[in-house]
């Protein structure tokens, strides 16, 4: 008689897969005080992550040597779970799908426009 495989668990789950692991979704993004790309990429985060209860940490690059030489003039980049989804611009339909989030499409107009 064949064996079934269990169902998968969570932990065996991606997090697009998994609502919970998206709830636990961790992002890093790496910036620096004066660049306004990190800025702006910030702002555009913040509604995605309490969307998803997600978590977002700002870390400065110019905190440590190693971040500088690592990310330097790649900055803002932006990490969910040790996995880079972009850097410079928020790439929101990556970050939308990692998160579980769905698309952004605006609904089509029932009217034409006059």
């Amino acid at each position: 008689m064949p064996k079934h495989a269990a169902p998968p668990t969570s932990s065996m789950l991606s997090p697009q897969d998994d609502p919970a692991a998206r709830a636990r979704a961790y992002l890093v993004l790496y910036s620096r005080a004066w660049c306004h790309l990190c800025e702006d990429m910030r702002v555009a985060l913040e509604p995605l992550v309490a969307a998803a209860g997600a978590r977002l940490d700002v870390v400065d690059v110019d905190s440590d040597p190693a971040l500088v030489a690592r990310y330097d003039e790649l900055v803002p980049v932006l990490l969910c779970d040790g996995i880079e989804l972009c850097h410079y611009r928020l790439d929101e339909a990556r970050v939308r799908a990692m998160l579980g989030l769905g698309s952004t499409s605006a609904p089509q107009s029932a009217t034409p426009a006059q």
